[in-house]
């Protein structure tokens, strides 16, 4: 389908890509990873044609189509949302305003333009008439758009929003490859698991950039790391991805080992002999050795990883904030009436719920950005709340420098402490002299990060931190505010971060808030098993009332018909039926426990060996005899990475097994 040959690319003295390869099949769901700035986007751009690759070349299969889906800033112009979800041409959006315009202009004659103008309706139907539309509304409304919104203007509409409205139009548009880059940035929690659960049945291949962990783990079989210029060939998820580079990494920090001890034993000779004669062409020949050999490269990182930690702020008080009688309204949209909400002291609450719920309006209210039109917001005892806007824009000034943000701080610092705590946000020399207009979406969010922790909070709001962060900023984000001992408020749509942190679970919808306290997967499971009850309930109910329908009138029973529909008219026989019963039960339910704890051994026994199998066949690559032998070392690397696919796919059965032992006991 697509195949990169040989690709090299460089900007001046930085090289991107190295006669890289990639193939890419009908159906591939495939995951782009690698830090800020290694070139995912620049990839793309190759791909696309875009951009020429200083050398190699691009195969395509002849009539492929592509979809592609910027970071942000797509174009739009004067349409409106469903034009721009049903634009896959031009000819599309002009056809339909045109038939539009008779509908409206021509009511009684709406049914039969077909017969006025048939060029115009035949060539609307031949490129998918109201079919698409139908479509394109569909996708549209999994995005979380509603209905009122189709016909509105998409220039009126903010960046994640028409952001939104480009990506419905791709996947109704269904190209032969979908390069999405970011899709989740502007998505809600509720919005990113309908579009998950989308892409799993797209017909198409999909080659995706993203920093959300859950959604490649759901989504790709395999993961391409862009890593020291070239790109590496992951099978399986993100999580497997991780474990297989780590195998390959030992792999390499081995050969890299027996190298450097061949080459020392070489060169000693070579010190020792050199000059002397009957042994100077013997070092020669180990000098020439040491030059034919293809040297292993150290294994190193391209990542800059963030270093940091929230300050511990001053301890408040108990109750840490708490709203009364909260009414608010945008227009004659009311999203709380009568809301009441409080929060505690070294809590950790995520806020989920459909987008336009009211999520962000409650955490704007809790930080005080808003002010709401009744109601009450008191701040427990020495409380400081600090807020983390979704849009970073809001918390900086695009006329200042970097240093100047940093500097503009209600605490007394130094110039030199906030230009070392700006280097350990990856803002170095002269990084901090750069205006935050020029500065990218995740620079923005590493320098909105900074601004909270110059000037501490004990109450942290937090709206999607990680959007535009990469992988080990968001590790390196959720790290800190696992140690932080104040008290968290966020929303989020990246499910890892949220189950890395939240306690609690605050659902906010039609200005309701129902709370879980427990973690996300505890809210999954409260949540599906009300719904199940209720799926239940309702099936039940509606069995009863159609065989109370078809059974007709009642029958009495005459006491003989009672006592054997009964039991026996004390009930002693229905006393000793039930103590059966349990008994059976009781036993079934050991017969279960036991198979279940023999499962979990007989998985713990297996894992143990494949560990220890794991550890000896390290350590034989760490030896300089395996090397001596040929073929010995291919070997051993084909049985390590066997064994550790054993082990990612044995330890997510094991903690399925042990999960349901618990539940058992």
């Amino acid at each position: 389908m697509l195949t990169l040959s040989g690709i090299t690319k460089a900007y001046g003295d930085r090289m991107l890509f190295a006669d890289a390869t990639l193939q890419l099949n009908r159906e591939d769901r495939i995951g782009l990873v690698g830090p800020n700035g290694a070139g995912k986007t620049t990839l793309f751009s190759i791909i696309l044609g875009q951009e020429p690759p200083d050398e190699g070349e691009i195969t395509l299969e002849r009539g492929m189509s592509f979809g592609y889906l910027p970071q942000e800033n797509a174009p739009v112009a004067d349409e409106t949302v469903v034009e721009l979800a049903t634009g896959i041409t031009p000819e599309y959006i002009k056809l339909r305003r045109i038939l539009k315009a008779w509908d409206t202009n021509h009511p009684t004659e709406a049914l039969h333009h077909e017969d006025i103008h048939d060029d115009v309706h035949d060539r609307f139907n031949e490129l998918g008439g109201y079919r698409l539309e139908a479509k394109a509304k569909q996708i549209l409304a999994g995005l979380s758009f509603r209905e009122k919104d189709f016909e509105r203007p998409a220039r009126e509409m903010s960046g994640g929003w028409v952001m939104r409205a480009h990506l419905a139009r791709l996947l109704t548009q269904e190209p032969d490859l979908l390069l999405l880059d970011e899709p989740t940035n502007h998505l809600d929690l509720e919005a990113l698991l309908w579009f998950q659960g989308y892409l799993k049945s797209y017909p198409g291949a999909i080659l995706v950039i993203s920093h959300d962990r859950e959604f490649l783990n759901q989504l790709v079989g395999s993961i391409v790391e862009i890593r020291q210029s070239r790109l590496i060939r992951y099978r399986g998820g993100y999580d497997e991805y991780l474990l297989q580079r780590e195998a390959h990494e030992q792999q390499l920090v081995a050969a890299f080992k027996h190298q450097e001890r061949e080459i020392g034993r070489l060169m000693d000779f070579v010190n020792r002999f050199r000059a002397k004669n009957t042994k100077a062409s013997q070092a020669q020949s180990k000098l020439k050795q040491i030059g034919r050999m293809d040297r292993v490269e150290a294994p190193s990182s391209d990542a800059r990883e963030l270093d940091f930690q929230f300050p511990q702020p001053e301890r408040g008080g108990q109750r840490v904030i708490k709203l009364a009688g909260i009414h608010h309204a945008y227009g004659e949209q009311v999203v709380y009436r009568g809301m009441d909400f409080q929060a505690e002291r070294g809590q950790r609450i995520v806020l989920v719920g459909p987008n336009g719920a009211g999520k962000s309006t409650l955490l704007k209210i809790l930080a005080g950005v808003l002010v709401p039109q009744s109601g009450e917001r008191t701040l427990g005892h020495n409380v400081k709340a600090g807020y983390y806007s979704q849009y970073r824009v809001d918390m900086l000034n695009p006329e200042r420098t970097v240093l100047e943000e940093g500097l503009d701080t209600p605490q007394r610092v130094t110039e030199q402490f906030v230009r070392t705590l700006l280097g350990s946000f990856l803002f170095r020399g002269d990084d901090v002299f750069k205006r935050v207009n020029v500065l990218s979406g995740g620079e923005k969010s590493r320098l909105a990060l900074v601004k909270l922790l110059l000037d501490p909070p004990n109450l942290l709001l937090m709206d999607e931190p990680t959007t535009h962060l990469d992988m080990s900023s968001i590790d390196a984000l959720a790290y800190a505010l696992d140690q932080f001992e104040g008290t968290l408020i966020f929303i989020s749509h990246d499910v890892y971060f949220i189950r890395a942190l939240a306690k609690d679970v605050v659902h906010v919808n039609a200005g309701l808030l129902t709370h879980y306290p427990g973690g996300y997967q505890y809210y999954l499971d409260k949540t599906k098993a009300v719904s199940e009850r209720a799926g239940l309930t309702a099936g039940t109910a509606s069995h009863s009332t159609a065989r109370a329908r078809s059974s007709g009138p009642a029958q009495r029973l005459n006491p003989n018909q009672r006592q054997q529909a009964g039991g026996d008219a004390d009930g002693s026989g229905s006393r000793k039926d039930q103590k059966r019963l349990e008994a059976s039960q009781r036993q079934a339910r050991s017969k279960h426990r036991k198979a279940q704890e023999e499962k979990v051994s007989h998985l713990e026994k297996e894992i143990h060996d494949l560990e220890a199998r794991q550890a000896e066949l390290i350590a034989e690559l760490e030896k300089s005899e395996t090397y001596e032998k040929p073929g010995a070392a291919v070997a051993v690397n084909r049985e390590l990475v066997g064994v550790q696919e054993q082990l990612a796919t044995l330890t997510p059965d094991w903690e399925q097994a042990a999960t349901r032992l618990a539940e058992m006991e």
